[in-house]
C-alpha cells in the first residue's frame, strides 16, 4: 500500500523509498558542501593572521619583536588550522564529486571513516583553541602569581590580531562541529528501516 510516496508495512511502520531517501541525502551532502567550504575558508583565514602577526616595539636601545612562535599554543593553532583547511577542503571535493555523479549515498565503512575524521578534527580544533585562549588571557590579564605581565599592554597589535586569529578558529571550529552532527545522521541513517532497498553507494 502508497500513499504520497511513503509505503505501509504489515505493522503499519511507514517506510520511505529509496528515491525519497536519495532526495534527502543530496540536499544533505549540498549543505555539507557548504559548511566545509566556510569551514576550510574560516580555518586559512586563522591560520594566515595567526601566522603572519608580528609587531616590534622599542625599549629604550631594545628592540624587541613579538610574533606567533614566541607562543607555542598559537603555533598549535596555527598547525591545527591549516590541518583542518586542508581535511575541510578534500572532504568538500568529495562531496562535489558525489553530488555531481549523483551517487551520493554512502557506504557504511566511507561513513564511520567520515564520521571519525570529522569527530577527531574537531576535538583537535577545541583543544588548539582551549590553548590559545589561556594563552590570550595570560597575556591580557596577566598572572601576578607566576610573574607574568600584561603583554597585551605593550603589543597592542599584535593581540588584537591573535584575537581575530582565534575567534575565526572558534567559528570555523563550531561549524566543524555542525558538520559532525551531519556526518552522524548521514551514517545512522544508514541503519534505518531501509535495510532492503537498493541505492548508489558514492565516495
Amino acid at each position: 500500500m502508497r500513499y504520497l510516496g511513503v509505503g505501509v508495512s504489515p505493522g503499519n511502520v511507514p517506510v520511505y523509498h529509496g528515491s525519497d531517501l536519495k532526495a534527502v541525502d543530496r540536499k544533505v551532502r549540498l549543505a555539507e558542501l557548504m559548511l566545509r567550504f566556510v569551514t576550510c575558508v574560516l580555518a586559512l583565514v586563522s591560520v594566515l593572521l595567526v601566522a603572519t602577526d608580528s609587531q616590534v616595539q622599542e625599549f629604550f636601545t631594545i628592540r624587541k619583536k613579538a610574533k606567533f612562535t614566541d607562543m607555542k599554543a598559537l603555533v598549535f593553532l596555527v598547525v591545527v588550522n591549516a590541518m583542518a583547511a586542508v581535511y575541510s577542503l578534500v572532504q568538500a571535493l568529495r562531496c562535489v564529486l558525489s553530488v555531481v555523479t549523483g551517487s551520493v549515498l554512502l557506504s557504511k565503512p566511507l561513513a564511520w571513516l567520515i564520521l571519525s575524521s570529522d569527530q577527531l578534527m574537531a576535538y583537535m580544533m577545541l583543544a588548539a583553541i582551549g590553548a590559545a585562549l589561556q594563552s590570550a588571557i595570560f597575556a591580557k590579564f596577566s598572572e601576578p602569581e607566576l610573574q607574568w605581565m600584561k603583554v597585551c599592554d605593550m603589543y597592542g597589535k599584535f593581540c588584537n590580531q591573535s584575537g581575530e586569529g582565534i575567534a575565526s578558529s572558534v567559528v570555523a571550529w563550531l561549524i566543524m562541529v555542525i558538520v559532525a552532527g551531519m556526518s552522524s545522521f548521514s551514517l545512522f541513517r544508514l541503519y534505518g528501516g531501509n535495510k532492503g532497498t537498493k541505492t548508489g553507494a558514492g565516495w
